[in-house]
């Protein structure tokens, strides 16, 4: 995968005073008071951690403020020497102003980053500015048997950075091929904050089943500096792998947009919007609990536009990035699903038909061989003779992989060796075949 080298040199600016976060420091104050009431006692060092802020310059600054107003008061000094040892406890005027901030809302986690910064930083980050060729993808799809038909149209789908539309019988690769292309984008990585702040409101955006973190090393060397003595970069900020969000028949409309959680009152991310940078798999379309057509058209003016709409419990709408390759995989005929319209608007249509004799004997061959199933050309004609050709039944990618998992059990059940002889081929076929 090439890309230019700003691509990879956003690093979110270094924090040096409350006015670089772009937030108020009333509010600031009262996430701080949210998270030492939650805590009990905290060091300056560790409400610096729990806000994702600087000590230095700003929560120095805010701990300060929360002191002289009597709403925390310091208890003790642990565990080293100055401000940032010291030990605070919330007061009992805290309490009071506390509990009214969770009132408002139950947030106490890292310190948000306004909107209008989150929709830069992206922009920065677009994917549009990675490119991938013949040998990248060659090399990301190597562990799949593709006809080159369907290999050459999978490379420029990639490269648009718009929308792909996969579909054919289960069992062949789409969520393979899918996975293959997000684990190749998610060899590069980006920055994203940890939450939003909109009109007041948060926004919570980095969600630890979704996102991967870099590793330590990689995190170092974008610069994260120490909380202790100020960052070399802002600290509300987290290096992920680009991300690669996958959903199925869970998915509602509601998903699609700002989730208010009324007890906590806070907003949850929408899928596509946790996926920005990154990869947005819609798996088994055509199975949601919303009709496809419904489905469909709320992608219309983001696959355009590359911009999307947001809505806030308030009716007000907010406008992100739309950076997002997003992919439909189906199992259904595309006539029972989309019209022709539509379809237009899908940049790649690719079929991932049945594979031929040949390339399924290649799968075969390289399965059984990742399995340690002794392989065996007669062993397969027979299969093919006895299971497919007379049964009618379609070759399909996947049974492979189901049968040699088959054969591995029943030789493991009268402890001998897996290999492809008729005895364990007839048992396997029995146990995973059903005449539908």
């Amino acid at each position: 995968m090439s890309r230019p080298p700003e691509a990879s040199q956003f690093v979110p600016p270094a924090l040096s005073s409350i006015e670089d976060t772009g937030l108020n420091i009333l509010w600031l104050q009262d996430l701080a008071l949210k998270i030492i009431y939650f805590s009990g006692y905290l060091n300056g060092y560790q409400v610096a951690e729990r806000i994702a802020l600087p000590f230095a310059g700003i929560v120095d600054q805010i701990l300060d403020n929360l002191k002289r107003e009597k709403f925390v008061e310091v208890r003790s000094q642990v565990g080293g020497y100055g401000e940032g040892a010291y030990q605070y406890a919330i007061t009992n005027a805290g309490m009071l102003r506390a509990r009214e901030a969770l009132e408002r809302s139950q947030y106490a986690g890292p310190a948000p980053v306004p909107i209008q910064d989150y929709n830069q930083a992206i922009m920065r980050q677009s994917r549009t500015q990675m490119s991938v060729n013949q040998r990248t993808m060659r090399q990301a799809l190597a562990g799949l048997i593709l006809s080159k038909k369907t290999f050459h149209q999978i490379g420029p789908a990639v490269n648009s950075n718009t929308s792909m539309f996969l579909y054919g019988p289960p069992g062949n690769g789409k969520t393979s091929i899918a996975r293959a292309i997000g684990e190749m984008r998610g060899a590069t990585s980006m920055f994203i904050p940890y939450s939003l702040f909109v009109d007041g409101q948060v926004v919570k955006l980095y969600d630890s089943v979704n996102h991967q973190l870099t590793s330590e090393r990689d995190t170092n060397e974008n610069g994260t500096g120490s909380l202790r003595s100020g960052s070399r970069r802002d600290p509300r900020w987290v290096h992920i792998r680009r991300p690669f969000i996958v959903v199925g028949g869970e998915l509602t409309m509601a998903g699609l947009d700002l989730v208010f959680d009324d007890t906590n009152k806070y907003y949850e991310a929408a899928f596509q919007m946790k996926a920005n940078g990154g990869i947005f798999l819609i798996d088994d379309f055509g199975r949601q609990q919303v009709r496809p057509r419904d489905l469909l058209n709320r992608w219309i003016v983001p696959l355009e536009n590359r911009i999307d709409y947001l809505t806030l419990h308030t009716g007000r709408k907010i406008e992100i990035p739309f950076d997002v390759l997003v992919i439909f995989s189906t199992n259904l005929p595309p006539r029972d699903l989309v019209d022709e319209a539509f379809l237009r608007r899908l940049r790649h249509k690719i079929e991932i038909g049945d594979p031929t004799y040949e390339e399924y004997r290649e799968i075969f061959k390289s399965v059984s061989t990742h399995k340690r199933v002794q392989y065996s050309d007669q062993g397969l004609a027979y299969l093919l003779q006895e299971y497919y050709i007379k049964a009618n039944r379609k070759l399909r990618a996947s049974h492979p992989r189901d049968i040699c998992d088959q054969i591995l059990d029943i030789a493991k059940y009268l402890n001998i060796e897996p290999v492809m002889s008729k005895e364990l081929l007839d048992r396997a076929a029995a146990a995973y075949f059903v005449d539908l």
